[in-house]
């Protein structure tokens, strides 16, 4: 694959990441989008290595409605907390997650071994023809797994 072709990809996919972030955080309560202080904080509080600051995008607490992320809301809705790593697409997919093509790094499946009930992958389905989301558990997503390959990603 050229470097062109791959760069654009990049792009086209940062590109969809974000609509989906929007697409939750305009559209169903809980869900937060944090800094990369506060995503330090939180593993800190968790006492989980930083290593795994990218294998999570969003962060959710289910009744938590119309307050801005802090580090006194952080900590008060600790138990509260579910780390979320975001996987979007465009193809319209009536039954979220089932059709579901994505990427994953070994790094995102073992924090979502790590904290079990604690994380969620989100699948996001932005189409016209409608759309929706899909929050997994690693055990949840584990059982519908039809095919699941390696794939090394080197630089030189």
């Amino acid at each position: 694959m050229s470097r062109k072709h791959s760069f654009i990809l990049t792009v086209s996919n940062n590109i969809t990441e974000k609509e989906g972030v929007i697409f939750l955080l305009e559209n169903h309560t809980g869900f937060f989008k944090i800094d990369l202080a506060i995503k330090k904080e939180l593993l800190d509080l968790f006492k989980i290595e930083h290593r795994f600051l990218q294998s999570f995008d969003l962060i959710y607490i289910p009744d938590l409605v119309g307050q801005t992320i802090n580090q006194g809301i952080i900590k008060t809705h600790l138990e509260d907390i579910i780390f979320v790593e975001l996987k979007t697409t465009k193809k319209y997919l009536p039954e979220n997650p089932k059709g579901f093509f994505f990427g994953a790094t070994k790094n995102e499946f073992d924090f979502a071994e790590i904290l079990k009930e604690k994380f969620r992958f989100c699948f996001v389905s932005i189409n016209e023809k409608g759309s929706s989301f899909s929050l997994q558990t690693i055990d949840e997503l584990n059982k519908i797994i039809k095919n699941k390959r390696i794939q090394f990603q080197i630089n030189l």
